[in-house]
Protein backbone atom coordinates (compact mmCIF):
# COMPACT_ATOMS: atom_id res chain seq x y z
CA UNK A 1 0.00 0.00 0.00
CA UNK A 2 1.26 3.48 -0.55
CA UNK A 3 1.35 5.93 1.93
CA UNK A 4 0.88 9.56 2.77
CA UNK A 5 1.25 11.61 5.72
CA UNK A 6 -1.17 13.49 8.34
CA UNK A 7 0.96 15.29 10.57
CA UNK A 8 3.56 13.33 11.45
CA UNK A 9 1.93 10.21 10.86
CA UNK A 10 2.12 7.75 7.69
CA UNK A 11 -1.25 6.53 6.69
CA UNK A 12 -2.50 4.73 3.56
CA UNK A 13 -3.03 6.36 0.98
CA UNK A 14 -6.71 5.41 0.69
CA UNK A 15 -8.79 5.48 4.00
CA UNK A 16 -11.47 3.38 4.71
CA UNK A 17 -14.99 5.94 6.06
CA UNK A 18 -16.93 4.35 7.78
CA UNK A 19 -20.20 6.24 7.92
CA UNK A 20 -22.47 3.70 4.92
CA UNK A 21 -22.42 1.08 7.66
CA UNK A 22 -24.36 2.76 10.68
CA UNK A 23 -26.60 5.08 8.79
CA UNK A 24 -29.68 4.81 6.71
CA UNK A 25 -29.59 1.33 4.89
CA UNK A 26 -26.32 -0.24 6.98
CA UNK A 27 -25.85 -4.12 6.89
CA UNK A 28 -26.13 -6.78 9.69
CA UNK A 29 -22.55 -6.47 11.92
CA UNK A 30 -21.27 -9.12 10.40
CA UNK A 31 -21.11 -7.91 7.19
CA UNK A 32 -19.87 -4.48 8.50
CA UNK A 33 -16.65 -6.00 10.76
CA UNK A 34 -15.85 -8.07 7.52
CA UNK A 35 -15.40 -5.14 5.52
CA UNK A 36 -13.23 -2.87 7.86
CA UNK A 37 -11.39 -6.56 8.37
CA UNK A 38 -10.95 -6.97 4.55
CA UNK A 39 -10.01 -3.11 4.68
CA UNK A 40 -7.01 -3.89 6.98
CA UNK A 41 -6.04 -6.72 5.27
CA UNK A 42 -5.45 -4.62 1.96
CA UNK A 43 -3.10 -2.35 3.90
CA UNK A 44 -5.98 0.71 4.99
CA UNK A 45 -4.28 2.65 7.93
CA UNK A 46 -6.72 4.96 8.15
CA UNK A 47 -10.56 4.92 9.00
CA UNK A 48 -12.66 7.89 9.57
CA UNK A 49 -15.75 7.86 11.85
CA UNK A 50 -18.30 10.11 13.50
CA UNK A 51 -20.14 10.31 16.62
CA UNK A 52 -22.84 11.04 14.77
CA UNK A 53 -22.93 8.43 12.64
CA UNK A 54 -26.12 6.16 13.99
CA UNK A 55 -29.33 6.19 13.22
CA UNK A 56 -31.50 6.02 16.61
CA UNK A 57 -31.21 8.63 19.43
CA UNK A 58 -30.56 6.45 22.08
CA UNK A 59 -27.09 4.19 19.51
CA UNK A 60 -24.74 7.95 19.51
CA UNK A 61 -21.34 7.02 18.38
CA UNK A 62 -22.35 3.37 16.52
CA UNK A 63 -20.01 3.39 13.73
CA UNK A 64 -16.97 4.42 16.55
CA UNK A 65 -17.97 1.16 18.58
CA UNK A 66 -18.02 -0.93 15.68
CA UNK A 67 -15.06 0.66 14.56
CA UNK A 68 -13.46 -0.29 17.94
CA UNK A 69 -14.60 -3.72 17.96
CA UNK A 70 -13.55 -4.25 14.46
CA UNK A 71 -9.79 -2.89 15.37
CA UNK A 72 -9.39 -4.87 18.85
CA UNK A 73 -10.22 -8.24 16.59
CA UNK A 74 -7.98 -8.05 13.93
CA UNK A 75 -4.00 -8.77 14.18
CA UNK A 76 -3.43 -5.27 12.48
CA UNK A 77 -5.54 -2.81 14.35
CA UNK A 78 -3.35 -1.29 16.72
CA UNK A 79 -1.70 -0.05 13.30
CA UNK A 80 -4.96 2.07 12.10
CA UNK A 81 -5.28 6.06 12.80
CA UNK A 82 -8.93 6.52 13.75
CA UNK A 83 -10.02 9.56 12.46
CA UNK A 84 -13.34 10.73 14.53
CA UNK A 85 -15.59 14.09 14.37
CA UNK A 86 -17.61 15.54 17.18
CA UNK A 87 -19.94 18.75 16.48
CA UNK A 88 -22.57 17.37 13.99
CA UNK A 89 -25.78 15.78 15.94
CA UNK A 90 -28.70 13.36 14.49
CA UNK A 91 -31.43 13.14 17.23
CA UNK A 92 -32.71 9.73 16.26
CA UNK A 93 -35.67 11.46 13.68
CA UNK A 94 -33.62 11.73 10.79
CA UNK A 95 -32.23 15.31 10.73
CA UNK A 96 -28.91 16.46 11.28
CA UNK A 97 -28.29 19.32 13.97
CA UNK A 98 -25.27 21.19 14.77
CA UNK A 99 -23.26 21.80 18.43
CA UNK A 100 -20.15 23.59 18.20
CA UNK A 101 -20.04 25.09 21.69
CA UNK A 102 -16.81 24.27 23.48
CA UNK A 103 -18.64 22.55 26.17
CA UNK A 104 -20.53 20.24 23.49
CA UNK A 105 -16.82 19.47 21.83
CA UNK A 106 -15.02 18.45 24.89
CA UNK A 107 -17.86 16.28 26.49
CA UNK A 108 -18.11 14.83 22.90
CA UNK A 109 -14.52 13.98 23.04
CA UNK A 110 -14.61 12.22 26.30
CA UNK A 111 -17.35 10.17 24.75
CA UNK A 112 -15.48 9.43 21.69
CA UNK A 113 -12.41 8.37 23.89
CA UNK A 114 -15.01 5.79 26.28
CA UNK A 115 -16.34 4.17 22.98
CA UNK A 116 -13.04 4.25 21.05
CA UNK A 117 -11.51 2.70 24.26
CA UNK A 118 -7.88 4.63 23.68
CA UNK A 119 -6.43 7.25 26.04
CA UNK A 120 -5.89 9.67 23.01
CA UNK A 121 -8.08 10.32 19.68
CA UNK A 122 -5.44 9.91 17.00
CA UNK A 123 -7.48 12.57 14.86
CA UNK A 124 -9.85 14.66 16.32
CA UNK A 125 -11.77 16.99 13.76
CA UNK A 126 -14.48 19.82 14.22
CA UNK A 127 -17.30 18.09 12.43
CA UNK A 128 -19.28 21.05 11.19
CA UNK A 129 -18.94 24.92 11.78
CA UNK A 130 -22.19 25.88 14.03
CA UNK A 131 -23.63 29.25 12.74
CA UNK A 132 -24.68 29.87 16.43
CA UNK A 133 -21.09 29.83 18.34
CA UNK A 134 -18.21 31.91 16.80
CA UNK A 135 -15.51 29.26 15.12
CA UNK A 136 -12.95 30.51 17.46
CA UNK A 137 -14.55 29.27 20.18
CA UNK A 138 -15.25 25.99 18.41
CA UNK A 139 -11.43 25.37 16.99
CA UNK A 140 -10.78 26.42 20.70
CA UNK A 141 -11.72 23.46 21.93
CA UNK A 142 -9.37 21.54 19.93
CA UNK A 143 -6.54 23.40 20.67
CA UNK A 144 -7.81 22.67 24.63
CA UNK A 145 -7.92 19.32 24.05
CA UNK A 146 -4.58 19.06 22.33
CA UNK A 147 -3.32 20.75 25.11
CA UNK A 148 -4.76 18.14 27.60
CA UNK A 149 -3.87 15.19 25.49
CA UNK A 150 -6.63 13.83 24.81
CA UNK A 151 -6.50 14.15 21.05
CA UNK A 152 -2.87 13.81 19.73
CA UNK A 153 -3.97 15.69 16.28
CA UNK A 154 -6.18 18.16 15.58
CA UNK A 155 -8.84 18.71 12.01
CA UNK A 156 -11.67 20.69 10.61
CA UNK A 157 -14.34 19.49 8.19
CA UNK A 158 -16.69 21.31 5.56
CA UNK A 159 -14.68 24.75 6.63
CA UNK A 160 -13.76 27.15 4.12
CA UNK A 161 -10.42 28.94 3.36
CA UNK A 162 -10.79 31.72 5.91
CA UNK A 163 -11.92 28.93 8.59
CA UNK A 164 -9.06 26.47 7.49
CA UNK A 165 -6.63 29.87 7.80
CA UNK A 166 -8.42 30.55 11.36
CA UNK A 167 -8.31 27.27 12.48
CA UNK A 168 -4.39 27.56 11.84
CA UNK A 169 -3.99 30.12 13.87
CA UNK A 170 -5.71 29.15 16.57
CA UNK A 171 -4.18 25.62 16.92
CA UNK A 172 -0.71 27.53 16.73
CA UNK A 173 0.18 25.37 13.13
CA UNK A 174 -1.14 22.27 14.60
CA UNK A 175 -4.06 21.78 11.93
CA UNK A 176 -3.19 18.62 10.27
CA UNK A 177 -6.01 17.99 8.41
CA UNK A 178 -8.78 19.71 6.57
CA UNK A 179 -12.06 17.21 5.10
CA UNK A 180 -14.45 18.34 2.57
CA UNK A 181 -17.07 16.97 -0.01
CA UNK A 182 -14.99 16.28 -3.07
CA UNK A 183 -15.91 14.33 -6.18
CA UNK A 184 -16.31 14.40 -9.53
CA UNK A 185 -20.18 15.57 -8.93
CA UNK A 186 -18.79 18.09 -5.96
CA UNK A 187 -16.00 20.24 -7.09
CA UNK A 188 -16.39 23.48 -4.90
CA UNK A 189 -14.09 22.24 -2.71
CA UNK A 190 -11.01 23.25 -5.08
CA UNK A 191 -9.59 26.44 -3.08
CA UNK A 192 -9.70 24.16 -0.13
CA UNK A 193 -7.87 21.60 -1.97
CA UNK A 194 -5.21 23.89 -2.87
CA UNK A 195 -4.45 25.59 0.30
CA UNK A 196 -3.83 22.44 1.58
CA UNK A 197 -1.38 21.52 -0.81
CA UNK A 198 -0.08 25.18 -0.34
CA UNK A 199 -0.09 24.77 3.18
CA UNK A 200 0.91 21.41 3.54
CA UNK A 201 -1.94 20.00 5.21
CA UNK A 202 -3.81 16.88 4.78
CA UNK A 203 -6.82 17.22 2.16
CA UNK A 204 -9.61 14.15 2.98
CA UNK A 205 -12.28 13.98 0.56
CA UNK A 206 -15.38 12.92 2.03
CA UNK A 207 -17.82 10.92 -0.39
CA UNK A 208 -15.09 11.26 -3.22
CA UNK A 209 -17.04 8.48 -5.33
CA UNK A 210 -20.43 10.78 -5.19
CA UNK A 211 -21.84 9.39 -1.88
CA UNK A 212 -23.57 6.29 -0.67
CA UNK A 213 -26.43 6.23 -3.44
CA UNK A 214 -24.75 7.60 -6.65
CA UNK A 215 -20.95 5.82 -5.92
CA UNK A 216 -22.76 2.86 -8.35
CA UNK A 217 -23.47 5.47 -10.84
CA UNK A 218 -20.27 7.46 -11.17
CA UNK A 219 -19.19 5.63 -14.88
CA UNK A 220 -22.78 6.30 -16.26
CA UNK A 221 -23.01 9.90 -15.28
CA UNK A 222 -19.22 10.47 -16.28
CA UNK A 223 -18.34 9.27 -19.26
CA UNK A 224 -14.67 9.57 -19.17
CA UNK A 225 -14.82 8.30 -16.25
CA UNK A 226 -16.24 5.09 -17.67
CA UNK A 227 -14.10 5.39 -20.74
CA UNK A 228 -10.90 5.38 -19.45
CA UNK A 229 -11.63 2.76 -16.40
CA UNK A 230 -12.27 0.48 -19.61
CA UNK A 231 -8.79 1.42 -21.27
CA UNK A 232 -7.20 0.22 -17.81
CA UNK A 233 -9.39 -3.01 -17.30
CA UNK A 234 -10.47 -1.55 -13.81
CA UNK A 235 -13.76 0.38 -12.27
CA UNK A 236 -14.76 3.86 -12.95
CA UNK A 237 -14.36 4.37 -8.81
CA UNK A 238 -10.49 3.65 -9.01
CA UNK A 239 -10.12 5.92 -11.86
CA UNK A 240 -12.23 8.37 -10.07
CA UNK A 241 -9.88 7.80 -6.49
CA UNK A 242 -6.47 7.93 -8.39
CA UNK A 243 -7.60 11.02 -10.22
CA UNK A 244 -7.91 12.41 -6.33
CA UNK A 245 -4.36 11.25 -5.56
CA UNK A 246 -3.07 12.82 -8.66
CA UNK A 247 -4.30 16.60 -7.99
CA UNK A 248 -1.86 17.00 -4.57
CA UNK A 249 0.40 14.43 -2.28
CA UNK A 250 -1.63 16.28 0.76
CA UNK A 251 -4.71 13.90 -0.58
CA UNK A 252 -6.00 11.19 1.15
CA UNK A 253 -9.65 9.98 -0.42
CA UNK A 254 -11.71 8.02 2.31
CA UNK A 255 -14.12 6.64 0.28
CA UNK A 256 -17.29 4.66 2.47
CA UNK A 257 -17.85 1.27 1.94
CA UNK A 258 -20.25 -1.41 3.89
CA UNK A 259 -18.87 -4.56 1.72
CA UNK A 260 -15.86 -5.71 1.50
CA UNK A 261 -15.06 -6.16 -2.27
CA UNK A 262 -15.95 -2.44 -2.25
CA UNK A 263 -13.03 -1.44 -0.14
CA UNK A 264 -10.58 -3.82 -1.40
CA UNK A 265 -11.43 -2.06 -5.06
CA UNK A 266 -11.02 1.52 -3.94
CA UNK A 267 -7.66 0.60 -2.37
CA UNK A 268 -6.60 -0.44 -5.67
CA UNK A 269 -6.68 2.67 -7.14
CA UNK A 270 -3.43 3.76 -4.93
CA UNK A 271 -1.73 1.32 -7.50
CA UNK A 272 -3.39 2.77 -10.92
CA UNK A 273 -1.20 5.36 -12.55
CA UNK A 274 -3.29 7.89 -15.24
CA UNK A 275 -1.43 9.65 -17.88
CA UNK A 276 -1.42 13.27 -17.54
CA UNK A 277 -3.69 13.29 -20.59
CA UNK A 278 -6.39 11.08 -18.70
CA UNK A 279 -5.66 13.66 -15.69
CA UNK A 280 -6.59 16.62 -17.69
CA UNK A 281 -9.42 15.00 -19.45
CA UNK A 282 -10.96 14.33 -16.06
CA UNK A 283 -10.00 17.67 -14.89
CA UNK A 284 -12.56 18.58 -17.87
CA UNK A 285 -15.39 16.84 -17.06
Amino acid sequence: MHTRRIGDVEVSAIGLGGMPMSIEGRPEEARSLATIHAALDAGVTLIDTADAYHLKAGEVGHNETLIAKALASHERGADVLVATKGGHLRPGDGSWTLDGSPRHIKEACEASLRRLGVEAIGLYQFHRPDPKVPYAESVGALRDLLDEGKIRMAGVSNADPDQIRLAGEILGGRLVSVQNQFSPAFRSSEPELRLCDELGIAFLPWSPLGGISRASELGSAYAPFARIAEAHGVSPQQVCLAWMLAKSPVVVPIPGSSRPETIRDSVAAADLKLTSEEIAELDAV
